[in-house]
């Protein structure tokens, strides 16, 4: 799973999770625990997938290179299985 901040790297939010490069997620009624790591921008044809039937503004913030510079992957801590 991949997130980025559509605010760029100046958002309180991702400034936070650079500092702790850990956090719990909850997605599809499963909750876990997660690390924190850079991720390239090369997600931006998922998230054009993803919000696609969103407005064409939308989809150009998301995919926006302030936005790409600020994609992580979130890997279960644990191990990948956990």
């Amino acid at each position: 799973m991949y997130v980025r901040s559509v605010n760029g790297p100046g958002s309180d939010w991702f400034r936070g999770t650079r500092a702790r490069r850990e956090g719990r997620i909850e997605a599809d009624g499963v909750e876990k625990d997660v690390t924190l790591t850079d991720a390239d921008s090369e997600v931006d044809a998922a998230y054009r997938t993803k919000y696609g039937r969103n407005s064409a503004n939308t989809i150009a913030r998301i995919t926006s290179p302030v936005a790409g510079s600020t994609t992580m992957r979130l890997v279960p801590r644990g191990g990948a299985d956990a």
